[in-house]
């Protein structure tokens, strides 16, 4: 067996993409199809060298993740990078491509959704027969997932305390979903906002989005999973979905991989945005834990009902929403409100001058800042009310910066 990891010693990263048509962007449910193409058989995952390709629940999303957790971020921005022009290249003879962004821009889920329906896929089958997934939160998302690891109950806390004060502010850096069904829905990442509500049928699985103040495992599978597998049981009789990946939250505790799991990240237009994402996430996380904006004691008092308000409305608003939370202003040593935008030039500027991961990709970082989320971007484009036409000649260009490894403008 493996040693444990101890807190930032490695990083687990996942980025899932659409496939789509290169002519319309009209998505393509053939994900199987890629996978045999590339494995010889359709499997639920192969590896691509260091990276790994899976499947997801639904046949036109594929994930690329690293092959096990590793510390040097540049590297495998690099590798994602590479294995996103081989892929784009190996789904040409589908006439197919991969497009970037969090959420299709005018999918209907009740009239494309295709499940993955292969192999093992009886969780699948499970989760649609109690939540019914074709619906935007389930068949219609893109995300980043970090895993960030510990080794000890000690080191849980710890990474728990300081997650559960960085989850408010990532929506405002990342949104990159403002329209839905070929319409502006006036919310900058709505694929948030379907993810809160998706699981309204058994409320305990996602919570309030930010988990609960608990600091170790014993708590955490009492306060947290005990309940939810509870909840879920009258539904899931045979105990399919009764690990602990059926917790929703925006970070989840993945105690059998001694690793933490942050799931609310967009995904952005190309590896370049995501990772400078991801270096931030990171260095703020290990900042909180190094204690150098609050102790660890005055950390755990973070109220997650207070926290979930600010999290839904920098969702909704992004880097122009404005943190009037007295407990959050004074983790960043803040007497009066501060914008998002602000937060985050301060936060950046106090990370750069330690020896965090953000020092390999501060200029990407401060570009995203200062130009702002890629829905704001994309909107900036577009305009309130753009046509089908408009939004397909704007969302091919992001599927060129993905290829390209370029920052949308």
């Amino acid at each position: 067996m493996s040693r444990l990891l101890h807190l930032f010693e490695a990083y687990g990263i996942e980025m899932e993409y659409m496939i789509v048509n290169r002519d319309t962007l009209d998505v393509m449910p053939i994900t199987d199809k890629v996978i045999e193409g590339l494995a010889g058989r359709i499997t639920n995952d192969f590896s691509l060298g260091r990276i790994d390709v899976s499947n997801e629940l639904v046949l036109h999303v594929i994930e690329f993740k690293c092959n096990g957790p590793q510390k040097d971020l540049v590297r495998m921005q690099k590798d994602f990078q590479e294995q996103i022009i081989f892929m784009n290249g190996h789904l040409e003879k589908w006439n197919a491509c991969l497009l970037p962004t969090a959420m299709h821009p005018w999918m209907n889920p009740d009239l494309e959704t295709k499940l993955w329906p292969h192999g093992n896929n009886e969780i699948y089958a499970s989760y649609n027969r109690i939540f019914d997934c074709r619906g935007h939160g389930w068949s219609n998302l893109q995300s980043v997932h970090i895993n960030l690891p510990f080794a000890d109950d000690a080191e849980f806390g710890r990474l728990h305390a300081a997650v559960r004060i960085a989850l408010p502010l990532l929506p405002a850096l990342a949104a990159s979903s403002p329209i839905v069904e070929g319409k502006v829905t006036g919310v900058l990442d709505r694929r948030l906002g379907f993810y809160m509500d998706n699981q309204r049928r058994i409320p305990s699985i996602i919570g309030t989005v930010i988990p609960e103040r608990v600091f170790t495992e014993a708590d955490y599978n009492k306060e947290i999973l005990e309940k939810i597998y509870k909840d879920i049981a009258p539904s899931d009789p045979d105990e399919i979905l009764r690990e602990e990946w059926l917790n929703s939250r925006g970070a989840i505790a993945r105690f059998e991989r001694h690793a933490i799991e942050i799931r609310v990240l967009d995904i952005q237009e190309a590896p370049l945005a995501d990772f400078a994402i991801i270096a931030l996430v990171v260095s703020l996380v290990k900042s909180l834990v190094d204690e150098k904006w609050m102790s660890y004691a005055e950390q755990k008092k973070a109220d997650e009902n207070e926290l979930r308000v600010i999290f839904k409305e920098a969702s909704e608003q992004g880097m122009g929403f404005s943190i009037h939370n007295a407990f959050l202003l004074k983790v960043f040593g803040e007497s009066k409100p501060i914008s998002m935008r602000a937060l985050w030039t301060k936060i950046l500027a106090n990370l750069s001058e330690q020896q965090y991961e953000i020092k390999d990709f501060k200029e990407p970082a401060e570009r995203l800042i200062n130009m702002g989320n890629l829905s704001t971007r994309i909107l900036k484009n577009l305009g309130e009310k753009p046509s089908r036409e408009a939004i397909k000649a704007e969302y091919k260009k992001l599927a060129q910066n993905l290829n390209s490894g370029q920052f949308y403008a």
